[in-house]
Formats: C-alpha cells, sequence, structure tokens
C-alpha cells in the first residue's frame, strides 16, 4: 500500500500530514509514503527530517479570494498537474490525502483524472480555495471543527505529534518546570506568537511583566528566533519571568504552564485543546478571519478568551488573564472545557478513514 500526503507550504499543512504518516507506519511499517512539496516550501526540511520521501512539484500559489489571477491559474496548473500524476504513477499510489494549500490542489485533481482515491482534511473553520475543490471529488471529507460547511464533512480533529496526544501534563509538569528554571509550584503563563513570535504579543507581555510577577504569576515566554530578548532583572524572591528565543519542546511547555497567550492557528488551538490547556487567543488580523474562527468554538466551550489583535494591552491582560490564573478553581473548570472538546485521536481516525478508501475502491 502506498499513501500520497498533499499538504506542503507551512507548518499548519506539514506537520498533521506528518502526523498521519507516523499513524500509518505505526500500524503497518511497510506502507510506503510519499508527501508532495515544492521547493520552496517548509516541507524540504521537515519531511526529509522525520524519513518520509518527498516528491517536488512546481509552485502555483492559488489567491486567497477570488481576483484577476485566478483565471490564470488553470493554466499554470497543467504543468504542476502533470508532475503530480508522475508521482502517482510511480508509487502505484493508493491514496491521496490532502491537508490544504497549493501543494494539494494538484495533487487532487491529479488523484481524479487517474482515478486514485481522494480524502480530504480540513485544518480550519473555514475551508481554503484548495479544499473546496477537493472535497467536490473526495471519497472521504475530515474536518477540525464540528460545525463545518464542507459537504459530507466528519469531525475527527487535527492529527497531532505523538509526543503531543499522549501528553500527561500533570505528570510531566515538575520534569517540566524544572527544565525551564521555573519554581514548581507557583501559576504559570506561557507567551508565544508561534515560530517567528508576534510583536503586539511581545510587547504587551513585556510591559505587564513585572505586574504579573508582584502578583504571584510566572512566565515562559518566547519571543520568536528573531527578536531581541527583552532584559530581565528578576528580584529574588519575585516568581520568574523566563523569555527564551523559541521552545523546540512544546510538550514541556505545555506541561509548565497553566495558561497560554497566542495566536489561534489552527494547530494551536487543536494542541492545546487535546492537552486540556486554556489559552486567552489572539486571532492573526489577517487572511479571511480564520484564526478568530479556529478559536471561537472551544471559547464558547468555556475553553479559553479571545481577544482581537488591536484590543490586547497590557490592561486586557490585568483584566481578563491574571483573574484566572489567580483563581484555581476557574483554570481547572477551563482546563476541563479545553480538555472535553479536545480531540487526540485524529490521527487514528484518519487512518481508518484511508483504509475505507481503499477498500470501497477496489471492491467497486
Amino acid at each position: 500500500m502506498h499513501v500520497v500526503l498533499a499538504g506542503g507550504g507551512t507548518a499548519g499543512h506539514i506537520e498533521p500530514a506528518l502526523a498521519l504518516a507516523d499513524a500509518l507506519r505505526r500500524q503497518d511499517p511497510s506502507v510506503g509514503i510519499t508527501a508532495l512539496g515544492t521547493e520552496r516550501g517548509l516541507e524540504t526540511r521537515l519531511v526529509p527530517e522525520r524519513g518520509y520521501e518527498l516528491g517536488l512539484i512546481p509552485a502555483v500559489p492559488l489567491p486567497r479570494k477570488p481576483t484577476p489571477e485566478l483565471i490564470t491559474v488553470p493554466g499554470r496548473l497543467r504543468g504542476t498537474i502533470k508532475a503530480a500524476e508522475e508521482i502517482l504513477l510511480r508509487t502505484k499510489a493508493d491514496c491521496v490525502v490532502g491537508f490544504g494549500g497549493y501543494v494539494a490542489l494538484p495533487g487532487y485533481l491529479a488523484a481524479k483524472r487517474l482515478g486514485v482515491p481522494i480524502i480530504v482534511h480540513e485544518a480550519n473553520a473555514r475551508p481554503g480555495l484548495a479544499n473546496k475543490i477537493g472535497s467536490r471529488y473526495a471519497h472521504a471529507v475530515a474536518v477540525s471543527t464540528p460545525d463545518s460547511k464542507l459537504r459530507g464533512a466528519r469531525y475527527v480533529g487535527i492529527p497531532l505529534r505523538r509526543s503531543i496526544s499522549t501528553l500527561d501534563r500533570a505528570a510531566v509538569r515538575p520534569e517540566a518546570r524544572a527544565a525551564f528554571g521555573l519554581d514548581p509550584n507557583l501559576p504559570t503563563l506561557l507567551v508565544s506568537g508561534g515560530s517567528q513570535g508576534a510583536r503586539r504579543l511581545n510587547e504587551t507581555i513585556q510591559a505587564v511583566a513585572a505586574t504579573l510577577q508582584r502578583s504571584g504569576i510566572q512566565i515562559l515566554h518566547a519571543v520568536g528566533p528573531k527578536n531581541e530578548l527583552p532584559r530581565v532583572d528578576n528580584m529574588p524572591g519575585m516568581p520568574p519571568y523566563v523569555p527564551v528565543p523559541y521552545v523546540d519542546r512544546m510538550d514541556l511547555a505545555y506541561a509548565a504552564a497553566d495558561m497560554m497567550l497566542c495566536r489561534a492557528g489552527a494547530m494551536t488551538v487543536a494542541e492545546l485543546s487535546a492537552v486540556g490547556l486554556p489559552a486567552a487567543y489572539v486571532p492573526l488580523p489577517i487572511g479571511n478571519g480564520e484564526q478568530r474562527l479556529n478559536a471561537q468554538p472551544v471559547v464558547k466551550a468555556g475553553g479559553g478568551l479571545l481577544v482581537d489583535d488591536a484590543e490586547l494591552t497590557p490592561e486586557w491582560v490585568l483584566s481578563e488573564v491574571l483573574p484566572v490564573l489567580s483563581d484555581p478553581h476557574r483554570l481547572y473548570e477551563m482546563s476541563r472545557a479545553a480538555g472535553e472538546f479536545g480531540r487526540r485521536d485524529a490521527d487514528d481516525l484518519l487512518v481508518a478513514m484511508v483504509y475505507e478508501a481503499i477498500a470501497a475502491h477496489r471492491n467497486r
């Protein structure tokens, strides 16, 4: 059996694909796996690092909204679809699983031409163009939110790294806090704007850090590798403020934290919900508003707070986040709500869908 994964470009597309690849190999180590990608995507590093084959196709970015440029896409896609077809034929692909983005659409169209069954996975609450098109031809559609508008969608969540999906935060907490130089017992706020950091989050938390510390809150702050670390003056007896360039063990960071201040990318929301970590979500104010839509369901369920980027101020943190961190019962209830909303088994559910699609195709 050979499965082709189509979801390159960004980590939000690649990580779920790799989590599925890992789950497929856990079930059957002999499964062949090839990931489609382009020379300029993150997949050129991430896929080989995880031990999987990468099949390169030309990049044809898709407009986020209908524009005159959309008219030129079909012509530019022809060569990319042909390259994807060659990979499907060479690998004798039994199924194509797409995760959206500009790598997915050529994979879907090549699979349709060759009669290879398609599964679409949509991580965002608002589906992108590639998955809207792919869902028309798919054997099955898997989504990350229970109220998706995609036709025939099945709610499974987002496939996660095993270090996250199997994380027991309470059991790992002593080790995690020691690893970051944090007090083992104090309420802990984790702050991160993603791999690149986020200026507004960084500036806001730096402005309010001393007040939080005086209120008994310690802070672990991933500022982003391209940003300068702030000067820290941790007074003796004060809860520590620990800024770091980045965190490469997010499982430990999640275990160390009681609450997180972060953006609302689909992977972030899925990971925090799965491990039961409440968050104050600050949607990135770009695109089609999908980050706000990503966070709304878990916030509605009681597992987080939601604030617009323009409204994130030191005053908001003190009036909304500090009371949560200072109230163990409220933290417990928000953690429980986030955990009940989250899904840890999306990878296994998606594996089952792959096998179902292949079996149905063979039994036609």
